[in-house]
């Protein structure tokens, strides 16, 4: 942890509510659970498309247009990825219950096979889609900036 947060921890711990949450707590109890911190704009929480397109914008300096098309974009890719999410899910459950019985049911087996593999294909056709639609969005400079942060590892897709 950086000083800097160690130095407002101590802080935070040792005035009662500063900020009107509540009783003291110990040296970092409150770090975790403290609702500032669970809040999903504020930076903990799930990863949704608020946070990726504030950081986007910021960096690529996009315009208002540019940003409302960027957030579909990004919406879209976050809706095909939780659906990977459910069928890798389905696809762990039919191997559990493939290998439940007595003997082995190769149906099972298959079938979540086939689940993973359509479901990894679908994704990677999304990301693609993703990938060109954004392209044909950004101008010269604003490519080059996100060639950039997908090369530094700052933007994953």
């Amino acid at each position: 942890m950086h000083p800097r947060m160690m130095s407002l921890a101590r802080v935070r711990s040792e005035d009662s509510g500063a900020c009107g949450c509540g009783p003291k707590a110990a040296f970092f109890p409150w770090f975790a659970h403290h609702r500032h911190f669970s809040d999903p704009g504020f930076g903990g929480g799930s990863f949704g498309v608020r946070r990726p397109l504030r950081f986007l914008s910021w960096k690529l300096g996009l315009r208002e247009d540019q940003t409302a098309e960027l957030a579909a974009i990004i919406n879209d890719l976050k809706t095909e990825r939780a659906q990977h999410e459910v069928d890798d899910r389905r696809a762990l459950s039919l191997l559990a219950d493939a290998v439940a019985g007595e003997g082995l049911n190769e149906a099972n087996v298959r079938e979540a096979a086939k689940l993973r593999t359509e479901s990894a294909q679908r994704l990677q056709a999304e990301v693609t889609k993703a990938v060109t639609r954004m392209h044909a969005l950004l101008d010269a400079e604003q490519r080059s900036r996100l060639a950039y942060l997908i090369r530094s590892g700052a933007l994953v897709m």
